[in-house]
């Protein structure tokens, strides 16, 4: 079959990664001509995408961090928007990582190839203004919850919700049983799920933090056993690291790579860090309790631009508090213990959030891929 044209994409993470995936599966069930080519992970590299740099160099969260990185990025981001040039992909797809996929984005359109921002930054919770200059970056937005469309109604940008993968991969109903055979868990253990991040940057605030709730929690259940899913081998090693400074290798902790709906869905609760899993610990229906931490600058930066009260996911998407939040000074880890704890015994609480979950799953159960790929395509025409 003679090549057809590039799609150029930039993924910054691993829910990004995953995202990319299932986009370059639907476009390549439609057009198997077409080459992917640009930034992307282990999943979208499987998927046939031409990965022309590591992703983990993307994954940064936090002013203070990026600032200590920006040199390198702004140097990939250059020599990336000059090979795209030269390549003159049908279209761009920049998915989320908006700090770095705008800008590149905008230079792409400024020459007239069409650029998609696939995932609506989070608008809604930070940085609000950021609204026009996506409207000036990109053609096409493609946007996964249903209430991110009306925030760019006057902008002039194209915006088609296409809801979320995650709730179109994960099955309705209870499969903690099932998952629990799977892992062989032995009966009567209470399970926590640990989920730190996916990022480096998370981890080296977040590892330590849920290592000692582990340490706190067994204290209380002697039968605790905790499941601890990575998203890299850095991040494995880092955290196997955080477990040797705190002299808790001997905790019942199993690190699993990857495989965190496994761990999530065999959980009897969960705590998370901010971020995608916690939308999938909610599709999921597990009660969970939300943290996170960062450098004290960044968090500084960071508040003066929220607007909203929340900043997980399920609550946002609930529009009150259904979880509990913990961040930053609040996430200790007797804090986090106790809210774990909490969230674990509350018969109010299990018999509440998985009937909300459930509704949540079926606003964002929208055969996402399928509408992405089909908005990408009529780019691609248009072009």
């Amino acid at each position: 079959m003679q090549a057809g044209p590039l799609i150029g994409m930039v993924a910054g993470e691993s829910s990004g990664d995953f995202l990319g995936a299932q986009l370059v599966a639907a476009l390549r069930e439609r057009r198997p001509d077409l080459r992917f080519a640009g930034i992307g992970g282990p999943k979208m590299q499987a998927a046939g995408f031409d990965s022309w740099y590591p992703m983990e160099r993307l994954a940064v969260r936090g002013y203070v961090e990026v600032l200590r990185h920006y040199p390198g990025l702004l140097a990939m981001r250059r020599n990336l928007r000059r090979r795209l040039v030269k390549e003159r992909p049908a279209v761009f797809i920049g998915i989320d990582a908006p700090d770095f996929n705008l800008d590149l984005e905008a230079a792409l359109k400024r020459r007239r190839i069409p650029t998609v921002h696939y995932v609506s930054p989070s608008v809604w919770a930070w940085r609000g203004g950021r609204i026009k200059r996506i409207a000036r970056c990109a053609n096409q937005l493609l946007a996964l919850f249903p209430f991110e469309p009306a925030l760019y109604r006057d902008t002039g940008v194209g915006v088609t919700y296409v809801g979320h993968p995650l709730a179109d991969e994960i099955p309705p109903g209870d499969i903690t049983r099932a998952v629990r055979e799977q892992l062989r868990i032995p009966a009567g253990r209470r399970v926590f799920a640990l989920l730190p991040g996916s990022r480096q940057s998370e981890l080296k605030y977040m590892a330590r933090t849920f290592i000692q709730v582990a340490k706190i929690m067994l204290q209380w259940l002697p039968s605790a056993l905790f499941l601890v899913p990575l998203a890299s081998r850095e991040t494995r090693i880092q955290f196997q690291i955080a477990l040797w400074e705190e002299q808790a290798e001997e905790l019942p902790i199993t690190i699993l790579f990857g495989h965190a709906a496994e761990a999530i869905a065999a959980s009897d609760a969960v705590l998370v860090a901010s971020g995608t899993a916690t939308l999938e610990t909610a599709l999921l229906g597990k009660p969970m309790v939300i943290a996170y931490r960062m450098s004290r600058w960044s968090w500084r930066l960071m508040s003066r631009m929220r607007y909203q009260p929340w900043v997980g996911l399920p609550n946002i998407i609930a529009g009150e508090f259904l979880v509990p939040e913990l961040l930053q000074d609040e996430a200790t880890p007797e804090n986090l213990a106790q809210a774990l704890m909490n969230v674990c015994h509350d018969p109010a609480m299990h018999e509440r959030l998985p009937r909300r979950f459930a509704r949540m799953h079926e606003l964002l159960r929208q055969d996402a891929s399928r509408r992405a790929a089909d908005a990408v395509l009529a780019c691609l025409k248009a072009g």
